[in-house]
């Protein structure tokens, strides 16, 4: 029951946001009572840890068999992006907002894996194309390292990009692509044009 509620829980929170979603809500799509969930969960804050925990714990997985199948730093950073659009098709701009604003427990697991498992995969893939001739030498790994994951986060929103909601792929695609141009060689190009030309 345990796992039900969890799963129950993240759809909803992922389609509108945690703000919105309340105990009584996730009771009732389980068809369950509050008490039930009680016997799990102390409060919602517990839920929305668990939540967030379990998320970031599957995304990083899934992340590590992207990174073991390109061929390439560019092609690296390319479809860890991709599955990053495919993962925002089911998200509410909002959950993460309401996450940092009213759930620092949860936000701190957030942070924490943001800093060692986000930002150094980043700096990871930033240093093997600079050491392969795919990324400039003169580029500082950690301030462009910080920007791509602040734009990332940037990207979902809707206080800087009103109606993220509906456009948050093209946003979070054209925060890539200016990153990413301003990183390559012209062996980078190379790679970088060849792989727009067969995703077209």
């Amino acid at each position: 029951m345990k796992e039900k509620i969890l799963t129950e829980a993240e759809s909803l929170f992922w389609k509108y946001g945690v703000k919105s979603i309340t105990m009584d809500d996730i009771a009732r799509q389980l068809g369950i009572s509050k008490k039930t969930i009680y016997q799990h969960f102390a409060d919602k804050e517990a839920i929305v840890y668990q939540v967030v925990k379990d998320k970031l714990e599957r995304d990083e997985k899934e992340y590590q068999c992207h990174f073991r199948g390109a061929g390439n730093p560019v092609e690296e950073i390319l479809k860890v992006s991709e599955l990053l659009r495919q993962h925002a098709v089911t998200v509410n701009p909002s959950m993460m907002l309401d996450v940092q604003r009213h759930y620092p427990k949860a936000w701190q697991v957030f942070l924490k894996h943001k800093e060692d498992y986000i930002l150094m995969s980043i700096r990871d893939n930033l240093q093997r194309g600079v050491r392969e001739g795919f990324y400039r030498p003169d580029i500082d790994i950690d301030v462009m390292a910080r920007l791509r994951i602040e734009s990332v986060q940037l990207g979902f929103d809707e206080r800087v990009f009103p109606g993220a909601r509906a456009n948050v792929m093209a946003v979070q695609e054209q925060l890539l692509h200016h990153f990413i141009r301003g990183l390559l060689t012209e062996k980078g190009f190379s790679v970088y044009n060849q792989y727009n030309l067969n995703t077209i």
